[in-house]
Parts: C-alpha cells; sequence; structure tokens
C-alpha cells in the first residue's frame, strides 16, 4: 500500500513539476514573441532643441502631411516633476504616428541636456506602455538631436529596436568654434558602445555660410563622426545648402523634408514632389 502510495505522489508531483515548466516556458515564449515581432505601430519621435516648445515642428508636420493620409500628432510634454502632460492623439491604424517630446526646462547647456535625456526616456517609457510598440524612429533639431543620442546609449530598454535617427544641426561638440572636443563630446565618444548597432543614422547640417548656419559651427555637427562611425549600422552626414539654410529654419527647409520623407518615413521622394505639385495651383 505504501509502495503504490509512493508511486501516486510521485506521479503527481511529476506532472505538477511539468505543467509549471510548461507554464513558465509558455509565458516566456510570449514574451520573447512580444518583443521579436515587430509591433504594429512604430511612432516617428520629434525632439527640439533648446528654447522650443512642443509646437516647434507643428510647421515641418503639416508640410510632411501635405498631400496624404496625415499622420496623427501626440505631443508630450515633461515637467521639471517628471509629470507628463498630453496634447492631441494616435489615430487608429495610424502605423507612423508623430510624437513630439518636450520639456518644460529647456535651457541650453551641457547638465540641462543630460537631465532633458533623463525626461524623455520617462515620457518613452510610458508611452511604451500606453501604446506597446517595441520599434521606432527619430528626428531631432538641434539639441534635440545630443537628447536622443544620450537616451540611446543610457535608457534604451532592451528588446526596443531603434531603426533611424535623424539629426539636424545637432551641435555634437556644443557650439563652441574649436577642434579641442568639449566634455560632452568625450562622454558621448565614451559610451558610443552602448548605441545599437542596427541603427541608421543621418546627421544634416546647414550651411548657410561655409562656417555653419549661423547658430551652429559646421565643425560641431561634424564631430558626430566620432559618435556613431563604425558603431551603428551606417552612418550617413548630409550638407544642405542654399535656401532656408538658417539654424532655425532647417526643419522647414525642402530638402530636409524631403530626407525624412526618403529615410524615415521611407516615402519616395518623387511621389511626394509629384503630391505636392498637384496642390499648386495651375497656371493657364
Amino acid at each position: 500500500m505504501m509502495k503504490r502510495w509512493a508511486k501516486w505522489t510521485g506521479s503527481v508531483a511529476v506532472v505538477i513539476c511539468l505543467a509549471t515548466f510548461g507554464a513558465v516556458w509558455q509565458k516566456r515564449q510570449v514574451k520573447t514573441l512580444r518583443h521579436e515581432v515587430p509591433s504594429t505601430i512604430a511612432p516617428v519621435f520629434l525632439v527640439p532643441g533648446s528654447s522650443a516648445s512642443q509646437n516647434r515642428f507643428d510647421p515641418l508636420i503639416r508640410r510632411l502631411n501635405r498631400g496624404r493620409q496625415p499622420h496623427s500628432v501626440l505631443k508630450v510634454k515633461v515637467g521639471k516633476d517628471d509629470h507628463l502632460t498630453y496634447t492631441g492623439r494616435i489615430r487608429k491604424g495610424d502605423r507612423h504616428p508623430f510624437i513630439v517630446v518636450a520639456f518644460s526646462n529647456n535651457r541650453d547647456g551641457y547638465a540641462n541636456i543630460k537631465q532633458q535625456a533623463r525626461w524623455f526616456s520617462i515620457a518613452f517609457r510610458a508611452l511604451m506602455k500606453l501604446y506597446h510598440f517595441n520599434h521606432f524612429s527619430a528626428v531631432g533639431h538641434s539639441n534635440g538631436g545630443i537628447v536622443l543620442t544620450l537616451f540611446l546609449e543610457r535608457y534604451l530598454p532592451a528588446h526596443v529596436t531603434a531603426e533611424r535617427l535623424l539629426t539636424i544641426a545637432s551641435p555634437y561638440n556644443l557650439e563652441r568654434r574649436t577642434a579641442k572636443k568639449t566634455q560632452m563630446l568625450k562622454d558621448l565618444i565614451r559610451e558610443r558602445k552602448q548605441l545599437p548597432t542596427t541603427l541608421k543614422v543621418y546627421s544634416i547640417a546647414g550651411t548657410q555660410n561655409y562656417s555653419g548656419d549661423g547658430t551652429v559651427p559646421f565643425m560641431s555637427v561634424d564631430s558626430g563622426k566620432y559618435v556613431f562611425q563604425n558603431q551603428v549600422a551606417s552612418y550617413t552626414e548630409i550638407v544642405v545648402t542654399g535656401v532656408a539654410t538658417n539654424h532655425h529654419q532647417l526643419p522647414q527647409n525642402r530638402q530636409i523634408i524631403n530626407l525624412i520623407n526618403q529615410y524615415v518615413l521611407h516615402e519616395n521622394i518623387s511621389d511626394t514632389v509629384k503630391r505636392q505639385n498637384k496642390l499648386l495651383p495651375r497656371i493657364k
């Protein structure tokens, strides 16, 4: 009788162990699949530079949305107390919504930029929980590009894929007219190994004159190569000249809009031009 009881309890224990193992394995598989299978939604984050608000990209977004099914726009402002304020919404079925993240403390300076990178990470994680995405792209103007780079080095969550980063006149060596590496650039170079190796980076420099865009020296933008080259999947530096290449005009520059369409939104430039031409009045 005791032997039968022992065999029976042993069998029950094995069944319980197998069931428990199976449940744990199943949960892990589901969790793994959630991370490995790209989410339907892949937002495009936009981060403005110093002294700019969450409305900084309004003209850019209007032009990007011209003549097509518009991307919805959600704006998030991060307060000094880490509180998030939301404006707008993401339309159901929008695969590439625009999410603008701005900061109450939008002052210049390396100390503030580091703080803004932390604030961006708070907003990013909150939005991940709300919208369940696991891949994204980003556009940063001026110091916004530095904020995004620091985020990618220090705060990018595991199992989240950063696909493309496009920076516009981002001063990787701050705004000093010197070839000497600033502390910020040294830190970015030191932590570059944390950047995702699958990331594609496009760094755009405006040249209103031969040395820069009137605010950020070309040399400072060019210093981004020390951070990204031979670390990410690809690094492309693009120089934009001609009309609207002043630092503050660059987000509305037509060449840059075409570059965002092509490299971030995967829009064909010729198709974009055709749509824009349709909106122009015909001359009889």
